[in-house]
């Protein structure tokens, strides 16, 4: 049998990028640098003993839990797929002959990210990277949510009613080992005849390039309406593309004129939002509210009415897309975690996953098919 190569593995990288570059120009647009001084907070920490090898670069501790969370793996899965897959070893940088971190330790860094709260900082720094490929709000914006279960927890009623109220029943704390397996944050709710039990990650995404702009992670019970004005930014920003899609030259030449031909940004949401108060406040923040009607007792939507919800959830729908594709490709399997800290660090890598995903699709380049006539 022949040896294995540099040239042998250069070639079946390029064959692989072949079939599939995801991983390839994932590499190629983000400048990973970005996460660093965020990253770095983890040595800030104390340290018992200075024993035992030194730690592996954070850079890629976050790359690979970048992989894990793209292809929902386990911390056991990661380690086989470093030490198996040459797609992988060439986007994380490491050779057949370098050190590779064990599943426990790529479990530590995710632990200690999450203690630190860092999930979010991260998720926001990737915005940065947006902004450098010319990528941001351009239409409109969306905010929906969509639940994420994790393993139901079987409560006696009284129990249950003393968690709702932040109180740790005693039953669950004599033992620790039956504490440690508790989640004391997540709420059981019922929607549409489905019971859930879990958290929400409530979404604020743009209507054209489907972008996570922002986010918030909430325990399942929570209304739609409490982070929805939260999620909403206090002041609109007129369009990156102008408001017709017009260039600056052929702009109006005063503020006045301006302020008249500006569109504010359409703000969409499903009839769960919709009342006097959201609508106001989006028009105060210089939003153009396109929440769906919704009908009552003695009064239904109208014929218009009905047209109008249809128009807005052509736009609207997007959004849907978005927890689609969070569902497909990362599992749609109950996610294993117990508590809001590590709930929120995992719903917000997912978030960040996302995006960066969609970097990927926004730039590839368009494919431009020649008809023979």
């Amino acid at each position: 049998m022949s040896q294995f190569s540099f040239f042998n593995i250069e070639e079946q990288l390029d064959k692989i990028n072949g079939i599939n570059d995801f991983l390839y120009r994932l590499n190629e647009l983000i400048h990973w640098s970005i996460f660093l001084d965020l990253l770095n907070q983890i040595h800030s920490q104390e340290h018992k003993s200075n024993a035992g090898r030194p730690s592996f670069d954070v850079l890629l501790m976050f790359k690979i839990l970048i992989l894990k969370h793209t292809y929902n793996l386990s911390d056991d899965q990661v380690e086989l797929q470093i030490r198996d897959r040459l797609s992988f070893r060439a986007f994380w940088g490491l050779s057949f002959a370098d050190r590779v971190p064990d599943s426990k330790t790529i479990w530590l860094f995710g632990e200690q990210l999450a203690r630190l709260g860092l999930a979010d900082p991260l998720f926001h720094q990737f915005h940065e990277e947006l902004r450098k490929h010319n990528v941001s709000v351009k239409g409109g914006i969306i905010v929906d949510s969509t639940f994420v279960d994790v393993p139901k927890q079987h409560f006696h009623r009284d129990e249950y009613q003393q968690i709702k109220k932040g109180e740790k029943p005693a039953s669950r704390t004599a033992k620790p080992e039956v504490e440690s397996q508790t989640d004391f944050d997540a709420r059981y709710t019922k929607k549409n005849g489905e019971k859930h039990y879990g958290y929400k990650n409530h979404v604020l995404a743009d209507s054209e390039t489907k972008i996570i702009v922002d986010y918030e992670v909430t325990d399942a019970a929570t209304h739609d309406n409490k982070p929805f004005l939260d999620l909403v930014p206090a002041k609109a920003e007129k369009n990156e593309n102008g408001e017709n899609g017009e260039n600056n030259e052929k702009q109006a030449k005063t503020e006045d004129d301006t302020k008249e031909k500006k569109a504010p940004i359409p703000v969409f949401g499903d009839s769960a939002f919709k009342s006097k108060k959201h609508d106001a406040e989006l028009r105060r923040r210089g939003f153009d509210p396109q929440i769906n009607e919704k009908g009552y007792r003695n009064h239904p939507l109208t014929d218009e009415q009905k047209a109008n919800n249809k128009l807005k959830s052509k736009t609207r729908c997007r959004i849907e897309h978005i927890f689609g594709a969070q569902k497909m490709r990362m599992g749609n399997e109950i996610m294993r975690t117990i508590g809001k800290v590590r709930a929120a660090f995992q719903i917000g890598m997912r978030n960040l996953v996302y995006n960066m995903s969609r970097l990927v699709r926004l730039k590839r380049p368009t494919k431009v098919i020649i008809r023979k006539s």
